[in-house]
């Protein structure tokens, strides 16, 4: 019954997950149409200026309220009042901390800028004109992750998938109004010295207003389960220098990816106008998330708080139960993701770019570099959480380290080498091998702390995946080329539509071959992600 309700739990969540990310999608589409995404300083401007809110707000709090809030919630649950007097000091604390941190990141806008983009002086003063606009996100993210992690700590997991939603809906009409007021540049040949003040408040602001929104109406669902929250000043004395002590390690963690992105972002800016570059990165970026956050964010949302229970009573055989269990359904599901992802990168990256086919193919090559790495970047977020389960955060702080100086040492290695056209290539597969090694390290430090951790299970479920791939991906690369997505000109690639038409078809194609070689091969991981599916449209 357990395993049902999570199974059920985790099927809501990707649900909302699915229609947030379809929104993001269309989100992006639109943006693309406004600025363009590869070889533009306009895309490429808005990409570091509404970026910085999200990786500022992860150094502040991002990571450390999933590490610390659920588990310190959870363990708090057992007081009398239910966590009630817990919940508030935290949330204000947070609060006042995230609001400062808004107000100092607002005034450092310049300094902010130029740290994450100085490598490239011809966007930084736009960029800087974005950041004014886009860094006030940084308080309503932390608004929107400190009451969504509440109501995930109480099992009320829908709103906090679903009012991304919302976000997205705004946004999109920000930037449409953008398109029709200012007019639609999708080969991004609109200069930064184009720009008005008007316009970038336009743009920027449609996008702080979205995230605005989408933390204000989790309010709402709060008081709908009861809850109140009520500004509680009195820190001292209700156990928050443990949570403290788990802090400081996330975030020393949060500060090494910082760190990287830092890297990540000053290398490829300087390929900017000359290859694909910091927009072309997102857009790569957010195709990669799109299955990761349907698949296993979904699934380790549903689980985390059963594995944080089972790790404050030391019931580790149960917490490994429950990894093993989630790792074996998201391999299972994420080996098909990121060989479709590459089979079909061409004509996915001519529905965001438009333009020749060097434009589509300077997108497509950074999309395949990050679709290989897929499975790995999942299976490495849900050991992660393993960690934070056992009330330990200073194990990821060192496999983080180790990730961020081999990319680092990577990435400035594809700066020397690489031409700028190949740069962004060459940074997103240096992501990839670092994320790699950095879950080969996870797995030896957890199975040092915990003995045999079932990893056979998991590896033996990711080969049955891969060998029921194999007719799935020829098939796929077939339809792709028959339809001339490797060309200019070709069908799939020709415009959106035939783009999107060309997605389905061979997506369809590959995902049903994929189940009829899994049925072949008894995959139970198939068997019950299948089995509740046919039984409710038999009762239908």
């Amino acid at each position: 019954m357990a395993e049902d309700r999570i199974a059920r739990a985790s099927l809501f969540l990707a649900s909302g997950t699915i229609v947030s990310r379809l929104l993001g999608f269309l989100k992006a589409i639109v943006l693309a149409g406004v600025v363009g995404v590869a070889y533009s300083q306009s895309a490429d401007a808005f990409a570091i200026a509404n970026g910085l809110p999200s990786i500022l707000f992860a150094i502040v709090a991002g990571g450390v309220l999933s590490a610390v809030l659920v588990p310190q919630i959870v363990r708090a649950s057992v007081h009398a009042d239910g966590g009630a007097a817990y919940v508030n000091k935290l949330l204000t604390l947070a609060l006042v901390l995230i609001g400062a941190a808004t107000i100092v990141a607002t005034a450092a806008a310049p300094l902010l800028v130029l740290l994450w983009g100085g490598s490239n002086p011809s966007i930084v003063p736009l960029a800087t004109a974005f950041a004014f606009w886009s860094l006030p996100q940084i308080f309503f993210y932390g608004l929107y992750a400190l009451l969504g992690e509440v109501l995930n700590a109480r099992r009320n997991f829908g709103p906090y998938t679903w009012v991304p939603a919302l976000n997205n809906l705004v946004a999109i009409a920000g930037f449409l109004i953008f398109g029709f007021v200012f007019g639609f540049d999708p080969t991004g040949q609109r200069t930064p010295d184009d720009w008005t003040a008007a316009m970038v408040a336009t743009l920027a602001g449609s996008a702080t207003l979205g995230i605005a929104t989408q933390a204000v109406s989790l309010f709402w669902f709060w008081r709908r389960i009861g809850l109140r929250y009520r500004p509680d000043f009195h820190w001292r004395g209700v156990g928050l220098r443990s949570a403290g002590r788990m802090a400081g390690w996330t975030f020393g963690m949060l500060l090494l990816s910082t760190a990287a992105g830092i890297v990540q972002t000053q290398v490829v800016a300087t390929a900017s106008n000359q290859g694909a570059a910091n927009a072309a990165m997102d857009t790569a970026w957010l195709i990669f998330m799109l299955p990761h956050s349907v698949i296993t964010v979904s699934i380790a949302t549903a689980y985390f708080t059963r594995m944080s229970e089972h790790g404050r009573d030391g019931r580790h055989e149960l917490l490994l139960h429950d990894l093993t269990s989630a790792a074996r359904t998201v391999v299972t599901l994420l080996a098909f993701a990121s060989v479709a992802l590459i089979v079909i990168a061409y004509p996915f990256a001519r529905v965001f770019q438009s333009g020749d086919f060097a434009l589509v193919a300077a997108v497509a090559d950074v999309i395949i570099a990050f679709a290989i790495g897929l499975v790995g970047f999942s299976v490495l977020f849900l050991v992660q959480r393993t960690f934070y389960a056992l009330n330990d955060t200073r194990t990821p702080f060192f496999f983080t380290l180790f990730q961020v100086l081999v990319f680092t040492t990577l990435a400035l290695v594809a700066l020397a080498t690489l031409p700028k056209e190949w740069l962004a290539v060459g940074v997103a597969a240096s992501t990839t091998i670092a994320g790699g090694l950095q879950l080969a390290a996870a797995l030896v430090l957890l199975r040092r702390r915990l003995g045999t951790i079932g990893i056979r299970s998991v590896a033996v479920s990711l080969g049955r995946a891969m060998a029921a791939l194999i007719v799935p991906a020829g098939v796929g690369v077939a339809l792709v080329w028959w339809l001339g997505g490797f060309e200019e000109g070709g069908f799939a690639v020709s415009d959106r539509i035939s783009a999107l038409l060309t997605m389905a078809l061979v997506g369809t194609v590959m995902a049903v071959l994929y189940a009829a070689f899994l049925l072949l091969f008894r995959s139970p991981e198939f068997r019950a992600l299948a089995v509740p599916v046919v039984s409710r449209l038999r009762r239908r």
